[in-house]
């Protein structure tokens, strides 16, 4: 598998870092209440946390100069795709900032996902994502669907309007199935961009190889 330019590999290792931090911040002033189960119970803090950790193992390999993992090209499809659906659902279905402050929520649901868009068009150190793989856009959420499923159902607390239990069973799997729909076609997107090799990127994978 190629690698990511040394310079990319820095710019993934900084991205990472700084949306940590971010979210530690934003943990520390107790936006989403102190308890880590409610904060990192959102869907866009877990995720962002999750994509964060693997930019900087991406970019810690790159900075050294080795090739990504095998695994690795899977797992950040999965990423891109998750968050694209962050950016998506907070802009279609969450209107408004929440607690967190509105530059927060323009990183996590703007910024981030676009940065990890780009990275993935214009950086070829991925081979093409097999389609017999695209179901591995959903363990991951589902999981997280189902943790937050049982906590509504138990002590009460969900994260977003749209998966309360009030709402009932049918308006829930109606939900649900749209959301992951929407995965699925997001995971489409992303699969076939994996396809795609900007020539920019190709010469900057030249350069640095």
């Amino acid at each position: 598998m190629s690698r990511a330019p040394v310079t990319v590999a820095w710019a993934r290792i900084a991205v990472g870092a700084i949306v940590i931090v971010i979210l530690c911040t934003t943990y520390l002033q107790g936006v989403g209440g102190m308890n880590p189960f409610d904060f990192f119970g959102y869907f866009t803090n877990l995720t962002s946390l999750l994509s964060a950790i693997l930019l900087i193992a991406l970019g810690s390999s790159g900075a050294r100069k080795r090739p990504a993992p095998r695994w690795a090209a899977t797992a950040r499809g999965v990423a891109v795709t998750c968050m694209l659906i962050v950016g998506v659902i907070y802009n279609a279905l969450v209107p408004g900032t929440g607690a967190a402050p509105p530059w927060v929520s323009a990183v996590l649901h703007i910024v981030f996902p676009a940065l990890l868009l780009l990275d993935w068009i214009g950086v070829g150190d991925r081979p093409p994502l097999p389609w017999r793989r695209l179901w591995l856009v959903l363990p991951y959420p589902l999981a997280w669907i189902g943790v937050v499923l049982v906590r509504g159902a138990t002590d009460g607390w969900v994260p977003y309007g749209f998966l309360l239990p009030e709402r009932g069973g049918g308006a829930l799997v109606g939900t649900i199935l749209g959301l992951l729909i929407a995965l699925l076609a997001s995971g489409a997107l992303v699969w076939s961009l994996s396809r795609v090799r900007l020539s920019a990127g190709r010469r900057a994978l030249r350069r640095d190889s």
